[in-house]
Formats: structure tokens, C-alpha cells, sequence
């Protein structure tokens, strides 16, 4: 089905790209969401990514893998977000983590970073509870945010919405360390 969507898709058919759209729009989403923590920042980068799909329609070399060209397109326009100007000086650790690189580690890293690891853990023990549960199942244990509404029955909104509030007030108590980190590098 992805061959004949893809080849209707190419033919300028708007009825495929919004088939497309509903089918993989949740999953392109969660990604997003997941490597941003922001809601509405993932729901810009989803549509961008849709908008991109359609206007380069015709030149797509796709052979049925959609999902794989759609998860690229993600982790590409993550990759841009920090690496944009007016954000990269705040997030170069994000950065190094996402392009994989490996660089040598000075000695007192590891002790900085055992320390950095404590005050995230208390200012998580500072997240109510079901936040805690929440925050620790999308980033520890690598869930969706559908799978995590499902086992925890709860909606996706409101996994959304504890998601959000538990990076705004990670990012709210450990602020200073961006500093520490910057001044290091």
C-alpha cells in the first residue's frame, strides 16, 4: 500500500499525502515530541516535515519505506534545531549527543558529570509522582507517548501535557548547569 500511496503521492494526488498524513502523522509526531520536549515545537516540526513531503514530491526516491524516510526527516530537523545560532550555545551537549560524537574525556569530567547526575535525580524526586512515572518511561525507558497513555490509561494529552511541565521545571531548577557546561567548553 506504501508503493501505491507513494506513486499517487508523486502523480500530485492531495487525497495520498493526506492518507499519508493520518497514517504516520502520530508517529513522526511522538518522535518529535520525544527528542524536543515541547509540544508545540514538535507539532511545528511535524507539519513542516508534511509540508516538505508534499513539496518535494516529485523528486522522492522512495521505494515503500516512508517511515524510515519520515524518522530521517525528524532526527534531521532536530539535528537543525540545535544546531541553529540563536540556540546552540545552550544545548551543545544535546548536540554532541545527537551527532554521536566521541571526544576524549578529561578526568574530573566523570566527577561533573556524577555530580550533574545527582541534582537531575533530585530535581526529579521534586516532580510529583505520576510526573516522575511519566518523564521516566518516555526518556528512561524509551516509550511512546501512546504507550505510555496506554499503560498507564490515562489520554495522550495529558501524557503531553505532564511531559512538558516536567521539562519546564527541569529546565527551571537546572538552568545554572547550561552555564557550568558552557563556561566549560
Amino acid at each position: 500500500m506504501s508503493d501505491i500511496l507513494i506513486a499517487s503521492l508523486k502523480n500530485d494526488d492531495p487525497f495520498a499525502m493526506e492518507q499519508i498524513f493520518h497514517i504516520h502523522w502520530e508517529k513522526v509526531f511522538d518522535l518529535a515530541f520525544k527528542k524536543l520536549g515541547d509540544e508545540t515545537l514538535a507539532q511545528d516540526m511535524t507539519q513542516e516535515i508534511f509540508i516538505s513531503l508534499w513539496e518535494k514530491r516529485k523528486k522522492l526516491d522512495l521505494t515503500g519505506n516512508l517511515s524510515g524516510y519520515l524518522y530521517g526527516a525528524v532526527k534531521n530537523r532536530v539535528i537543525d534545531y540545535y544546531r541553529s545560532s540563536s540556540i546552540k550555545d545552550g544545548h551543545q551537549t544535546e548536540y554532541a549527543i545527537l551527532m554521536n560524537q566521541k571526544r576524549e574525556v578529561a578526568p574530573d569530567e566523570h566527577l561533573i558529570f556524577q555530580d550533574t547526575a545527582k541534582e537531575v535525580e533530585a530535581v526529579m524526586q521534586l516532580l510529583p509522582e505520576r510526573m516522575r512515572l511519566v518523564i521516566s518511561m518516555s526518556r528512561e525507558q524509551d516509550k511512546t507517548v501512546k504507550e505510555i497513555a496506554t499503560e498507564l490509561n490515562i489520554s495522550v494529552q495529558t501524557v503531553k501535557n505532564q511531559i512538558t511541565s516536567a521539562m519546564k521545571i527541569l529546565r527551571e531548577n537546572l538552568s545554572y548547569l547550561l552555564l557550568i557546561v558552557f563556561f566549560r567548553l
